[in-house]
């Protein structure tokens, strides 16, 4: 097989430079094709003595058999390229962590609702919710809001079909409407403490209440609408009104209060606080409620965070108390400019654009 040895190094050179199964057949077709040169050896055998036929035919099969092992081993070596290009091409990395669903978290204005609650919370306040489809009677009447008063206005207020249901001496119908603060929860919480009580001290009696009882000490977080909307207004906002009525309550309960829950809500007793004199027809005197931060990206700027004021006599006696025994005061705040300043947000629209990127930073 000496002189056949080249044909198969010439055969297993042509198998190894072939790149694709195309050239690989080609090649083939070199050596083992109907014109290739074993084929033409086998050919030339015809010429040949009996006794030189088996030895020549046996030494071309052999060297047929190692050129058909070469082109077996370079038809497996090219498969064997082709799917570790696939397996590359289409690679999953099991290293990887599988794909779950995202995590959620609270809202940034219900952390803030929360963090309220649970202040005045600490101090004894209940926390009331109530409807915000809204009573004319409890939205504007029993908190002494005068029939021309500019609130009423459709510029400010979103009323919607039918009439209310009218209470603590109301008569007719109004329109019902979406509550534009929370003080309804209030009356509706005051008036229903004051029954409870008048109830269990036996007084069947029909006007105002002014026997002992214990005092009204209440929150009413939740959302509130008026037709108004830029970059520090929404339609729909959200406030926590305070209430707390006793028999000796006064501006400095108010203060101190207010100041333990500021300076609780943002974690700083390096802030100072003011009261502004102003006007609500349910209080009597007024205070718009302002606070200034002594360090920080707001230092020095008085920020406005709450109106304030006495409880007005006649909103005590639509509670069905007697002004002359109980007095109170109440403050209303917004959450979402509370939770603005908490967490450094300039325009209110992102809390409510629910664009996941802002929103996943509370988490």
């Amino acid at each position: 097989m000496n002189d056949l040895q080249p044909i198969v190094d010439a055969a297993q050179a042509a198998f190894a430079q072939a790149a694709t199964p195309a050239d690989l057949e080609n090649a083939k077709a070199l050596f083992l094709g109907k014109s290739g040169r074993m084929t033409e050896l086998m050919k030339g055998m015809a010429a040949l003595s009996v006794d030189e036929k088996k030895t020549r035919g046996a030494a071309i099969n052999l060297a047929k058999q190692a050129i058909e092992a070469a082109l077996t081993g370079a038809r497996q070596g090219l498969a064997d390229a082709e799917l570790a290009a696939q397996l590359q091409a289409e690679a999953l990395d099991v290293t990887l962590p599988g794909r779950q669903r995202g995590q959620g978290g609270l809202h940034p204005v219900s952390l803030a609702q929360e963090r309220i609650e649970a202040i005045f919370g600490s101090m004894g306040f209940d926390v009331a919710q109530g409807p915000e489809i809204e009573a004319d009677w409890f939205n504007f009447t029993a908190l002494n809001t005068p029939e021309d008063h500019p609130a009423r206005s459709m510029h400010d207020t979103f009323y919607v079909e039918g009439g209310s249901e009218s209470g603590g001496g109301a008569s007719g119908t109004a329109p019902n409407l979406l509550r534009t603060h929370t003080s309804p929860m209030q009356i509706r919480y005051a008036v229903q403490h004051v029954k409870k009580h008048r109830a269990a001290a036996g007084d069947s009696g029909e006007g105002l209440f002014s026997g002992a009882m214990p005092e009204i000490r209440v929150i009413a977080p939740g959302r509130t609408y008026r037709v108004d909307s830029d970059a520090t207004h929404s339609p729909m906002f959200h406030q926590v009104e305070g209430l707390w009525v006793g028999e000796n309550i006064s501006f400095k309960d108010l203060k101190s209060v207010y100041l333990n829950f500021i300076t609780t809500f943002f974690e700083t007793d390096e802030l100072q606080l003011r009261f502004r004199p102003s006007y609500f027809p349910f209080t009597e005197p007024s205070a718009e409620i302002d606070i200034m931060f002594e360090s920080g990206p707001l230092k020095g700027r008085w920020l406005e965070v709450s109106g304030s004021g006495q409880v007005h006599p006649q909103v005590i006696r639509n509670m069905g108390l007697d002004p002359e025994r109980y007095i109170g005061f109440a403050f209303g705040s917004g959450i979402d400019r509370l939770a603005m300043l908490r967490y450094g947000v300039n325009d209110l629209r992102l809390f409510f654009d629910g664009d996941i990127r802002f929103l996943s930073q509370f988490q």
